[in-house]
């Protein structure tokens, strides 16, 4: 990022994020929000808006704890379901969100473009009831 850049917005705010951290060092985080903000008709979801792990801490359980914090903080507001998108190219994530549960909901063929590449955006979601 920019040096003025900075990582919390108004939409990104501090508390939406859990981070992993070993002896005050940032490992990674899990962006926790409602799936679309000021829809009340969906307040029963919330989604993973974000998640990422240092390259040095990965294959050693980060991932899965903050994706365990995300779910125990979804249910501590009573949703229902919790759902994340990925990159179809995430070859790595989604054998991770499947292990704790995840299905396939959905996929929007060539949602991106990314590199001249079109990339499939995956659906996936985890019920909580």
């Amino acid at each position: 990022k920019a040096a003025n850049a900075t990582f919390f917005s108004e939409r990104n705010p501090p508390e939406a994020h859990f981070v992993a951290d070993s002896d005050g060092e940032i490992l990674g985080y899990v962006r926790l929000k409602p799936p679309l903000d000021g829809v009340p008709e969906c307040d029963h979801v919330m989604a993973i808006h974000g998640l990422d792990v240092s390259p040095h801490a990965r294959r050693r359980g980060v991932a899965t704890a903050l994706m365990r914090a995300a779910e125990q903080a979804a249910r501590s507001r009573r949703a229902r379901k919790l759902s994340l998108r990925m990159l179809a190219t995430n070859t790595e994530a989604r054998p991770l969100y499947e292990s704790l549960g995840y299905r396939v909901e959905g996929v929007l063929a060539e949602e991106f473009l990314i590199d001249g590449e079109y990339v499939d955006d995956v659906l996936m979601s985890l019920r909580l009831t």
